[in-house]
């Protein structure tokens, strides 16, 4: 019975997390609850991730890619690029779908810094698993 009240709160929260990120995902660039909202889902990730790294890391991996996307459309990409590598990092024990999109995200981040070859390199390095 504890393993079911468990996972019903472990499911309550990876919903809190969807919901953060997809509130973040729809605002304004420049809305400050967005930036709020995408730094609350990336905290709660990373609970749910140390808890159990193989059922969350790419929920977590998604909610950085979020943050730096929410970054690069604010025209911040040097705050972009912490959380992209991190997801990189994070979605290569994944692979798959997770890592191929973190990639991409990694590669507008470095585009817009103008770091074009290793842009270039994060997108071959996509393609490569696709």
């Amino acid at each position: 019975m504890a393993r079911n009240g468990f996972n019903e709160r472990t499911s309550a929260r990876v919903d809190a997390v969807e919901g953060l990120l997809a509130y973040a995902s729809t605002q304004s660039r420049w809305s400050r609850l967005a930036i709020e909202r995408v730094w609350e889902a990336v905290a709660l990730s990373r609970e749910l991730a140390r808890t159990d790294p193989g059922a969350h890391t790419a929920l977590l991996a998604r909610s950085l890619r979020t943050a730096a996307r929410l970054m690069l459309r604010r025209r911040r990409p040097d705050d972009a690029l912490p959380s992209a590598q991190e997801a990189v990092k994070l979605a290569r024990a994944v692979g798959g779908a997770p890592l191929i999109l973190a990639l991409g995200c990694l590669s507008e981040v470095l585009t817009a810094l103008g770091r074009h070859e290793e842009a270039a390199m994060a997108m071959v390095e996509a393609d490569k698993l696709t």
